[in-house]
């Protein structure tokens, strides 16, 4: 992102996610920046950190201190620590077959930064990204641990592919993924086509491939790969729901402001195993 506070934004929103995928609550932040004092003004240093102090106060927690190097890349980050009530923690272990799986943020941040990066789409024009990006995963988790849920993960660099590879594994199970069911951000497909993809979907997808059979169109197969590949920044929750409480938990979603699409099924395949429809 070109505007500094936004920068902020995401990067805590991105941080404080895996206290949420796990049903815990933030406490504390400390930041951790890297930036090129010689050659860029410190009032972007400092936009870049309010936006980031800005979101921790909106997840409930504090900005405690941290650390700063001068770089000549800017790099923004924060150690997030959070508490859980133990006997609702929740982890990638634990999907059963019958479960749905819910996406609670649409894919294609990678794609859609590549091609603001490329100049193919203006920040303006990708306002809704943008504010997905920066939107905490405070609600969906609230809504997670009121229903109960059997397992869950954030997705992020990993794809959806990737951190969903994760929790089959942990959980011993396979699934299904119906790719037209999968929510994505606008134009998502139109840069795809024209060639704006990130090199770690390519990573993503060399590493997955073992793991997937696909059973759609041949036509569509490489795009809706990739778009599955996506290196997601600050994405959403992927949740393993019981089938009996899967209406529940969308409602209480929508109630919490939050959206959620149910994009497959764990299944009794081998671990690991991913049928993309």
């Amino acid at each position: 992102m070109d505007d500094p506070y936004t920068f902020g934004q995401i990067a805590a929103a991105n941080a404080l996610s895996d206290v949420y995928a796990m049903g815990g609550k933030p406490l504390t932040a400390l930041n951790i920046i890297c930036f090129p004092v010689s050659c860029q003004p410190l009032a972007v240093m400092e936009a870049i950190l309010c936006g980031g102090h800005d979101k921790v106060l909106e997840a409930g927690a504090a900005v405690v201190g941290g650390h700063s190097i001068e770089d000549p890349e800017p790099k923004y980050g924060l150690s997030v620590t959070g508490i859980v009530d133990i006997d609702k923690l929740v982890t990638g272990k634990g999907a059963l077959p019958g479960d749905l799986l819910v996406l609670t943020k649409p894919l294609g941040t990678g794609i859609l930064a590549t091609a603001v990066k490329g100049e193919m789409i203006a920040e303006k024009d990708a306002a809704e990204f943008i504010r997905g990006m920066a939107a905490l995963n405070a609600a969906a988790s609230a809504a997670m641990i009121g229903v109960g849920v059997s397992a869950c993960t954030d997705v992020t660099g990993f794809s959806l592919l990737g951190h969903l590879y994760e929790m089959l594994i942990s959980s011993n199970v396979g699934a299904e993924i119906d790719y037209s069911k999968v929510p994505l951000y606008p134009a998502v497909h139109d840069m795809v086509a024209m060639g704006m993809i990130p090199g770690g979907a390519y990573r993503n997808l060399d590493y997955m491939k073992p793991h997937i059979s696909w059973q759609g169109g041949a036509d569509e197969k490489d795009d809706a790969l990739i778009i599955l590949s996506d290196p997601q920044t600050s994405g959403g929750l992927l949740v393993a729901v019981p089938a009996d409480k899967v209406d529940l938990f969308l409602a209480d979603l929508g109630k919490c402001g939050a959206s959620g699409s149910i994009i497959g099924r764990i299944t009794a395949a081998a671990p690991g195993q991913i049928i993309v429809k």
